[in-house]
């Protein structure tokens, strides 16, 4: 029993860099180009998963009706919510909160931005939904629409990476990522 997970990460947002994590930005038309180049010589799938954020579900909506397949929104999937640093700079923080963010991009697991969600909950809920992805749809290629911080976290656990290396993971914008998932939960980047 193995899950075909591809994994792809929302292009350009309206409101621009920084950690959006629970905003809800739309697309700019920038960011839907990449989301539709990317797709191009994708799949074939058998459904598309997304975060209800709207700047993966709107795109798994078009891309779900075009290719005639059904979608399926789950909550567990969306970004990590980063507390008092949503919608601001890595260099915005580092004016203002500079000791902070060092500790977070040192080990992301061992500090939790102010008021935010701690990486490990974070990691929790997504490898949850994961799970219930492998018992759902074993056997099939699912496309799973979700955000940078999702796809870090299972492509490091994919790759072996320590956790301390979490966001050292390289994820643009519109990228495109194949993993294999077992039925014991184990990652493997490629088909």
């Amino acid at each position: 029993m193995t899950l075909q997970l591809d994994l792809l990460r929302h292009g350009e947002t309206e409101l621009g860099g920084g950690l959006r994590g629970s905003l809800d930005d739309a697309l700019t038309d920038k960011g839907w180009a990449q989301m539709r180049a990317a797709v191009v010589e994708g799949g074939p799938w058998d459904r598309i998963v997304s975060s209800p954020l709207q700047r993966c579900a709107r795109f798994a909506a078009e891309l779900g009706e075009q290719l005639n397949l059904p979608v399926h929104l789950d909550k567990d999937l969306q970004e990590l919510h980063f507390g008092a640093w949503e919608g601001q700079s890595a260099a915005a923080l580092m004016e203002t909160d500079a000791e902070a963010l060092g500790l977070f991009w040192a080990d992301p697991y061992s500090f939790t931005p102010p008021q935010g969600e701690p990486v490990s909950e974070f990691s929790s809920r997504v490898l949850a939904a994961v799970a219930r992805l492998i018992s759902a749809y074993a056997d099939e290629r699912v496309l799973l629409i979700s955000h940078g911080g999702v796809m870090r976290l299972l492509l490091a656990r994919a790759r072996g990476l320590p956790r301390e290396q979490l966001l050292n993971v390289e994820v643009a914008h519109g990228a495109l990522f194949a993993l294999s998932v077992d039925a014991d939960g184990s990652l493997k980047e490629g088909l």
